[in-house]
C-alpha cells in the first residue's frame, strides 16, 4: 500500500504553529512515529496569495518534472524568468518547494489547506 506524502497548509498563529511543534515533540519523545508536514501562515491573504492558480501550477509542474533550474522551469512553463524567480523564491521560502543547488523539487503529492472560521484574522 503506497502513501500519499501530504503537507498541511493553514491560517494560524505563531502559538498555533509552536503547540503543534510541541504535540509533536511530545509524541517522539514517546516512541511514537511523528509524519507530518505544517506550513502556516500568519492571515488567509497571504496563503491565497501564496497559492495562487499559476503558483499551484508551478508546484504540480515541478513535482511532475522537477527543475534542473529556475531558467529551465521558466522555458517550461512558458513564463517570465524574472517572474517565475520570484515565484520559486516565496514558494521554497514558505517549505514548498526544496532545492539541491539549482535543481527544485516539490516532494510533496497532495496539499491539504485548512482555514478555520473559528479563528481570529
Amino acid at each position: 500500500m503506497s502513501t500519499t506524502n501530504k503537507v498541511q497548509v493553514r491560517v494560524g498563529s505563531l502559538a498555533d504553529m509552536g503547540n503543534r511543534f510541541a504535540g509533536a515533540w511530545n509524541r517522539a519523545a514517546s516512541g511514537k512515529k511523528v509524519s507530518e508536514t505544517h506550513v502556516t501562515f500568519l492571515d488567509v491573504q497571504t496563503m491565497l496569495d501564496a497559492l495562487s492558480p499559476r503558483r499551484l501550477d508551478l508546484l504540480r509542474h515541478v513535482r511532475q518534472h522537477g527543475a534542473g533550474s529556475v531558467r529551465a522551469l521558466s522555458q517550461a512553463l512558458q513564463r517570465d524568468y524574472k517572474n517565475v524567480h520570484k515565484d520559486v523564491a516565496l514558494l521554497e521560502a514558505a517549505g514548498l518547494l526544496q532545492r539541491d543547488g539549482r535543481k527544485l523539487t516539490a516532494p510533496w503529492d497532495e496539499l491539504q489547506a485548512n482555514v478555520s472560521l473559528m479563528a481570529a484574522t
